[in-house]
């Protein structure tokens, strides 16, 4: 059995400051504190700053050494001390930017177990922040190998949303184990041809001073651009590619590919029936929507709130197939247009977007509209109306069915209706008359509006999900 008595010594000790011989000063002034330390503790708790202890000269008759840690906030450092001594951190009521910032420093400092605590702590409480500074965090994760956790927490998001990055203003100042990381992964949500586009647009903007035009490239030219991609080449889908493509982005780069390696693309799309000797990477896993309104992004939310999901799906484990069965722009935007498609048809999904805007609005109907029962309505729990996410406009809006007996509409003399709620007055014209069948409004204002364009899809498990 043992006894303990005075677990917290070693914090009193630092309380107290009794015996100390170092100053430790953060932060800049008029913000600037000292904290009153002890080398002894520091030699077995942080090397870190014990050597920079014995690197520090006495300033003072009382042959007290001061180091002097400007770019550390005081906020950040108390955390730091109290974990020397204690053995503890306290995270409660410290803000998110704080807890970064602290990781940054325990990095610094070479406490391991703490950045690993540190980054968990950060993702599992704090995923919006992390989201809403995205770039910052991107970046400073890629500037050690131990910020492991944070790189796949980023590399998770851009492969669902390659967008965010590959089109981003720093996009081309990326480290290149962080471009790395993203293209090596199955699940990246980006056609081959454009990751190819993106990888060598980075390669090149990484040598100033290569030609501008690929006519006026030498030898050396395409060797230095080699030599800058050695490590990205090998995670290019080269056998994914269509033949158009091969052709007009690859071939024009023959020079940096190494020469078995072509002439294998070659043989896989001119005479697939000769064997090759490279290796084929498997197709990436990218869920696809054929709209002309929604993104795949969007149509994985759509699917989320089908299954109630409170966490949404991934794009890439998106569960439905989405097979478009009308489109305003092709088929036309008459009502019959609509009852002769669409007519009997069950878990329908129905997208339009609101003229000249970026709006999106729609809704779901599970048990479809039908023509038999004219003027009627049909009843049921599971539908729900709604407007999405888009450039201008920053939150979704899901409304779910309140009245059952009340949400879908079999009108003649309509397009898709959602009941008073929602519906297709005529061409190209939505309207929402008041709240009736559902939760609450998906739009600010009741009335008719203008769309650009309307689209209609049977959504259905997929086969391999």
């Amino acid at each position: 059995m043992e006894l303990k008595f005075y677990e917290n010594l070693s914090i009193k000790l630092l309380e107290n400051g009794d015996e100390h011989n170092i100053i430790i000063e953060v932060g800049e002034r008029p913000a600037m504190q000292t904290f009153k330390v002890h080398s002894t503790v520091l030699c077995y708790r942080c090397p870190y700053l014990y050597d920079e202890f014995k690197k520090s000269t006495i300033n003072n008759d009382d042959n007290i050494r001061i180091v002097q840690k400007p770019l550390i906030s005081a906020k950040v450092f108390n955390v730091i001390i109290k974990y020397i001594y204690g053995a503890t951190v306290n995270l409660e009521n410290v803000e998110s930017s704080d807890i970064f910032d602290l990781l940054m420093t325990v990095n610094e400092f070479q406490f391991e177990e703490l950045v690993i605590r540190l980054q968990t702590f950060l993702i599992e409480n704090h995923p919006s922040w992390l989201k809403l500074n995205f770039f910052k965090i991107y970046h400073s994760s890629f500037q050690t190998n131990k910020f492991k956790a944070l790189q796949n927490f980023c590399n998770d998001i851009i492969a669902q949303h390659p967008n965010m990055i590959f089109e981003s203003n720093d996009f081309n100042t990326l480290p290149e184990a962080a471009l790395v990381s993203i293209i090596q992964r199955d699940d990246l949500q980006l056609e081959e041809s454009k990751v190819w586009d993106y990888v060598i647009q980075w390669g090149t903007t990484q040598n100033i001073n290569l030609p501008l035009n690929l006519d006026d490239w030498i030898k050396k030219d395409f060797q230095i651009l080699k030599n800058t991609l050695q490590q990205c080449l090998p995670h290019i889908r080269y056998f994914q590619f269509s033949n158009e493509h091969v052709m007009k982005k690859i071939y024009p780069y023959r020079q940096i590919l190494e020469k078995d390696l072509m002439s294998d693309i070659l043989k896989y799309y001119i005479s697939p029936k000769e064997s090759i000797s490279s290796t084929i990477l498997p197709p990436r896993n990218i869920f696809q929507i054929t709209s002309s309104i929604i993104s795949n992004e969007h149509a994985t939310e759509i699917t989320s709130w089908i299954d109630k999901k409170e966490v949404a799906y991934k794009i890439n484990n998106n569960p439905y197939e989405f097979n478009l069965i009308l489109r305003g722009s092709r088929d036309g935007f008459e009502k019959d247009v609509f009852w002769d498609l669409c007519d009997q048809k069950t878990n329908i999904v129905v997208v339009a977007k609101v003229k000249d805007t970026d709006e999106i609005v729609g809704g779901y109907n599970p048990i479809g509209w039908n023509s038999n029962l004219k003027w009627k309505y049909s009843e049921t729990n599971g539908g729900f109306i709604f407007s999405l996410k888009s450039r201008n406009i920053k939150n979704f809006i899901i409304s779910r069915v309140k009245v059952p007996n009340k949400a879908i509409g079999n009108n003649p003399n309509c397009g898709p209706n959602f009941g008073n709620d929602f519906y297709m007055l005529r061409n190209q014209i939505f309207k929402i008359n008041y709240i009736e069948g559902y939760e609450k409004l998906i739009r600010k204002t009741t009335g008719e509006f203008p769309i650009d364009n309307y689209e209609v899809f049977q959504i259905s498990k997929r086969k391999d999900s």
